[in-house]
């Protein structure tokens, strides 16, 4: 798989693991934490007899059930190990076919909830005999609301087992299911809720209504290898793509309406290089390894967790690249927020005057009966233009 060393996580999480201890582990994107539980649970499957499944993976996204699922592919090439990735969103035929593979049998499981609950109703997923239960970005699945059917599933579970929890940042709602799930856990965590050091980061301040017009700008004057620009709302997809196209960039849209046919299609030709662009939702944001993405736009500021996940699918595997957020003067307050999780202000990126005039920015205006937060700077604050081609120093 071209390993050559532990990551952090890796080297701290591995004979933990191996010992069998419950475990939490938090770090960030892009750390090696899916080959952290894969490896060790890896060895202990080919050491053991087979015939019934041994290990449950509940992850919160079919994208993710499908990479973990290709990895394992990859680590256990020359073992008898087999895994299937159970998700929804398909059709009728993937359902049939889901349950074909279940019935003659896997090792690892690597599903999303909703659509395991629905084969354990069934009847098609044995799990009586289960050693390890892996929940992966489990403050993702917490925040799409399935909190109930992880505990749905954990009721069928025997209480006899590993059970390691992953997850890149730690708010309390994660430590209540800990302590319901997990015996004696021990703790690593790693970097929490930091982008990785490769990253440069920029700010663009802008009205909302001179979003599309400054993004096809520096689309127009620089060239872009790679891109992934993330907006938080699917019906903006299609606008942002018709927009690129029409200044003749290579440009297509993933987000949750597609079918699972259209969006493997889609990240597929994103990863040969068949168009530079990439417009998504954050569906994209967590669990997706795609190599070499020189840049990261967010359309809208989110909110600091999901930052970290967004610009974290550039610079990875300690490469470097450059993420920019655009700021509306209504979302100054969510930018405040994320420069206090960094500990800094981020660098501006002055527009053209041609453009118009840009709001100002306030690190010290908070939203409505919110508290104000001024950022620690992390170096000189002078305007300079925006260049995509010579890259400044990092942040």
């Amino acid at each position: 798989m071209g390993y050559s060393f532990c990551t952090p996580i890796q080297q701290q999480t591995i004979p933990l693991i191996l010992q069998g201890k419950d475990l939490i582990g938090c770090a960030q994107t892009g750390t090696g934490k899916t080959a952290a539980f894969l490896i060790p649970i890896l060895e202990q499957i080919i050491s053991s007899e087979g015939g019934f499944v041994k290990t449950l993976i509940i992850v919160p996204t079919r994208e993710l059930a499908k990479q973990i699922d290709g990895i394992i592919d990859g680590l256990a090439y020359h073992s008898p190990v087999r895994s299937i990735a159970v998700y929804g969103g398909g059709n009728g035929e993937d359902f049939s076919q889901q349950q074909k593979a279940l019935d003659e049998g896997a090792d690892i499981i690597i599903a999303t909830p909703g659509r395991l609950i629905a084969h354990l109703q069934m009847g098609k997923v044995k799990l009586e005999n289960l050693r390890h239960v892996i929940l992966d970005e489990a403050d993702k699945m917490l925040e799409m609301g399935f909190y109930e059917d992880i505990m749905s599933i954990i009721a069928k579970l025997p209480t006899k087992r590993q059970t390691l929890l992953f997850s890149a940042t730690m708010p309390a709602k994660i430590r209540t299911l800990a302590k319901r799930i997990l015996v004696e856990p021990e703790e690593i965590t790693i970097a929490m809720a930091k982008p990785a050091e490769g990253i440069v980061q920029w700010v663009c301040h802008v009205y909302e209504n001179q979003k599309l017009r400054v993004l096809e700008h520096l689309f127009k004057e620089k060239q872009v290898e790679s891109m992934i620009l993330f907006t938080s709302r699917k019906a903006k997809v299609n606008d942002i793509v018709g927009s690129l196209h029409r200044i003749g960039l290579s440009a297509q849209g993933i987000h949750s309406d597609k079918t699972q046919q259209e969006r493997d299609a889609t990240l597929n030709d994103f990863k040969n290089r068949r168009f530079k662009i990439l417009v998504a939702t954050d569906i994209l944001s967590r669990g997706i390894d795609v190599e070499a993405i020189s840049h990261i736009v967010n359309f809208e500021v989110p909110d600091p967790e999901d930052y970290v996940h967004r610009i974290g699918r550039t610079a990875r595997a300690a490469a470097t690249g450059e993420a920019i957020t655009f700021v509306s003067e209504k979302e100054q307050y969510r930018l405040a927020r994320i420069e206090k999780v960094l500990g800094k202000q981020i660098d501006q990126i002055e527009i053209p005057e041609v453009l118009g005039e840009v709001p100002k920015y306030n690190p010290t205006t908070a939203r409505p009966g919110g508290k104000s937060f001024k950022g620690k700077k992390s170096g000189s604050k002078s305007k300079k233009p925006f260049k995509w081609k010579n890259k400044p120093e990092k942040n």
